[in-house]
């Protein structure tokens, strides 16, 4: 996604977001590819979810969908081990509707918010 650097401190909205990321990819990918996904990692996991959401609010001739990032964080904080925990399913749902160009981030938990940006981060 074509989002402004970790430390920049003029946020782009989920629309500009959108705007710049498409453009980009039609001008670098063929409409004959079938999908894209992203990785969104330094985003929060509403972040994530809000951009992908305004690109399927966007005609494209692709299957734009996230993984990784959009999923992870508040599952893993959340569930910790205990089944009963439904974190998963809630961040999995979220993304459906964006992938529909569908989702809210109202009622999200201050956890899906939280930016996952490491400085520095080595893999």
């Amino acid at each position: 996604m074509v989002t402004p650097g970790a430390e920049c401190k003029d946020r782009a909205t989920p629309e500009q977001v959108a705007d710049y990321t498409l453009k980009l990819l039609r001008r670098r990918i063929p409409p004959a590819v079938p999908g894209i996904m992203f990785l969104s990692g330094g985003q929060s996991e509403v972040e994530a979810t809000q951009n992908l959401n305004a690109m399927n609010q966007s005609p494209n001739p692709w299957h734009v969908s996230s993984n990784a990032r959009a999923l992870q964080n508040t599952c893993l904080k959340t569930w910790g081990g205990r089944p009963e925990n439904d974190a998963l399913l809630l961040r999995a749902k979220a993304n459906s509707l964006a992938q529909l160009g569908k989702y809210t981030s109202d009622g999200e938990a201050a956890e899906a918010r939280e930016g996952m940006f490491v400085k520095n981060y080595v893999y």
